[in-house]
């Protein structure tokens, strides 16, 4: 699923079908698919956004940043040589050069 709140362009978030706080929620089968999944979304993105690198991460609780209680999702953020920038310290903004609707049709396009 596309963040709504992208910290980056191409920011994407997994998430296993049955609601779940943490991995240990998870059995070993959806512990599979949900990494299986990370992977092929990090290649998807590789292949149509070319980054150099990527943040991939998950966020369990309120004081590690986890937006939605008890709700487990992996990001993965793409990353450029040089994408941070000053925005969000003298502005409050972020600055991301692509609308959400372009990006998921750039992400489904064969």
């Amino acid at each position: 699923m596309l963040n709504i709140y992208p910290y980056n362009n191409g920011h994407v978030m997994v998430s296993p079908f049955r609601h779940v706080k943490d991995l240990k929620g998870l059995n070993d089968a959806e512990l599979m698919d949900i990494i299986k999944l990370t992977r092929d979304m990090q290649v998807l993105l590789e292949k149509k956004l070319k980054p150099h690198g990527f943040n991939i991460g998950i966020n369990t609780g309120k004081v590690a940043g986890a937006g939605y209680k008890d709700h487990l999702h992996i990001h993965i953020v793409p990353r450029w040589k040089g994408d941070s920038n000053f925005m969000p310290v003298v502005a409050d903004t972020k600055v991301v050069p692509q609308s959400l609707k372009e990006l998921y049709k750039t992400l489904v396009k064969c």
